[in-house]
C-alpha cells in the first residue's frame, strides 16, 4: 500500500548563500516536510510546502511538558557532483527509538527513510559544493494537542527542515578545551539519556556557559550517580586513546547512541584497533595524562565530525593531552570519514544512500510512499498543485 506525498512549491524561491560564508543552523531552505498524526486515524496528510512558521495553540503539550523528540543527519554532495545521505536508515531508527522512550507514536523506518529522500531530493540544489560543507537535515516530533495534564498527547506534528551548512567549527580540526563537570548530571540510568529529546540539551546550557565564562570550549559529563565515569563531551559522544586502545563509554541508557559514533568504532576495528565499550573512570584518564599514556582524546557527532580534544580542565589542573595537538588517529578518522561522504573512498558498509535520478521531483508525475507498517498508520490523500512520482 502506498500513499501519495503532496507538494506545494514555494512562489518566492531563496537566494542561496555562498559556501564560504556558511555557519551552523542559521539559513534554511525553502520547503519543509510535515505529516499529522492523531490517535483515531495515524500518522497522516504527509505533505511538502514552502517552508513557514508553525502554529499552535498555547497549551500544546510540547510547550509545557516538553514531550518532543528531533534527529540530526547529513547529505553530502561529492567530488562526483552526486548527492549522498549518510547513515539515513541509522538515523531513522533512533528517531524512532526516541518516540517510544517519551510515549510519541512511532513512524515506520523504512516511511522516516523515505520523507528524508524526498525532502533533500526537491532541495538538492541548496547541498552546497565545498568539501567540508553539507546540507544538515532536521526530523522533529512535537506534540500538538492543547491540554493541562501530565499524559501523552494525542496529536503529533512531525517535520523536517533542511539547512546548509558549513563545518561545525571553522577552525576545522583545532583542538578544544574541555572541563571535567562534577556539579551538575546529564543523564542518570533509568533516564532519558539515551533519547534525542529537547530537554537533553536544555538541561546542559547552565554548565555549558559557566565552563565558557572559565575559558572552556565545552563540558565532559560524568555520570549521574557517582560522578565517577565519564558520559559524553557536550553534545558528543567521547573516545579516549590510552596507549594503542581506544575506550569510549558503553551504552548503558545514559549516553545518546551516535550514528557518528558507531561508524568510527567500526572503522578502527577494519584497521585492526581494539576498542573497549566500557566504563571510563576519570581517574583512569588523569592517571593516563600523568603517566604519558593518554594518547588522544576526541569527541564525536553527526554536527561536528571529529572533534579533537587538547586540553582538560580538572579540578584547577590542567591536563594536556598530545601536548595540545590533533593526534594521529584522530586525524586519520576525520579524513577516512570524510573520503567517504564525500564519495572519494569506497563505501564497505553501504552506509551511503545516493539520490537516485527517479527521486528527483517531477511537476507532471506523481509519488508515493511506501505505508507506515506503525499501528494506526493508514494512507491519506490531500489534492493539492502537485505531487510527487510514484516509485517502484
Amino acid at each position: 500500500m502506498t500513499t501519495p506525498v503532496n507538494v506545494q512549491r514555494t512562489a518566492s524561491p531563496k537566494a542561496r548563500t555562498d559556501d564560504a560564508t556558511l555557519k551552523f543552523g542559521t539559513v534554511f531552505t525553502d520547503h519543509m516536510f510535515l505529516e499529522d498524526y492523531d490517535a483515531r486515524q495515524g500518522w497522516v496528510n504527509g505533505r511538502i510546502e514552502p517552508y513557514h512558521h508553525l502554529s499552535l495553540d498555547p497549551a500544546a503539550a510540547v510547550l509545557h511538558y516538553g514531550q518532543e523528540i528531533f534527529e540530526g543527519l547529513k547529505a553530502f554532495r561529492g567530488l562526483d557532483g552526486r548527492v549522498r545521505l549518510f547513515r539515513p536508515r541509522r538515523h531513522a531508527e533512533r528517531l524512532v527509538n526516541s518516540a517510544r522512550r517519551v510515549c510519541i507514536p512511532p513512524m515506520d523506518v523504512d516511511h522516516v527513510v523515505d520523507s528524508f529522500v524526498r525532502l533533500v531530493s526537491l532541495e538538492r540544489d541548496w547541498v552546497p559544493h565545498t568539501p567540508g560543507t553539507s546540507l544538515y537535515v532536521r526530523p522533529t516530533i512535537i506534540a500538538t494537542e492543547p491540554f493541562l495534564g501530565v499524559r501523552p498527547a494525542a496529536n503529533y506534528l512531525y517535520y523536517i527542515i533542511l539547512s546548509p551548512v558549513g563545518a561545525y567549527d571553522s577552525a576545522g580540526l583545532a583542538p578544544i578545551k574541555i572541563l571535567v563537570e562534577e556539579q551538575y548530571a546529564r543523564a542518570v540510568q533509568g533516564g532519558v539519556g539515551a533519547a534525542k529529546t529537547g530537554g537533553n540539551y536544555a538541561a546542559s546550557l547552565l554548565a555549558s556557559e559557566e565552563a565558557r565564562q572559565l575559558g572552556f570550549d565545552q563540558v565532559l559529563w560524568l555520570d549521574g550517580a557517582h560522578r565517577r565515569s565519564i558520559d559524553e563531551v557536550g553534545t558528543m559522544n567521547i573516545m579516549v586513546r590510552i596507549n594503542d586502545e581506544v575506550l569510549t563509554p558503553p551504552l548503558s541508557g545514559t549516553i545518546l547512541a551516535g550514528v557518528t559514533r558507531d561508524s568510527v568504532i567500526t572503522l578502527l576495528r577494519d584497521w585492526g584497533i581494539p576498542v573497549s565499550e566500557r566504563p571510563v573512570t576519570i581517574d583512569e584518564v588523569v592517571r593516563a595524562a600523568a603517566d604519558g599514556s593518554l594518547r588522544e582524546l576526541w569527541g564525536t557527532g553527526t554536527a561536528t565530525g571529529i572533534l579533537p580534544v587538547g586540553e582538560l580542565g580538572y579540578r584547577g589542573q590542567t591536563l594536556m593531552v598530545n601536548g595540545g595537538h590533533t593526534g594521529e588517529w584522530t586525524q586519520r578518522l576525520s579524513d577516512a570519514l570524510q573520503a567517504l561522504q564525500y564519495g572519494m573512498d569506497s563505501d564497505p558498509h553501504e552506509w551511503m544512500l545516493e539520490l537516485q535520478t527517479e527521486d528527483l521531483v517531477d511537476e507532471a508525475s506523481r509519488e508515493s510512499f511506501p505505508a507506515s507498517d506503525s499501528p494506526g498508520w493508514s494512507g491519506h490523500t490531500h489534492p493539492t498543485t502537485d505531487e510527487l512520482p510514484a516509485r517502484g
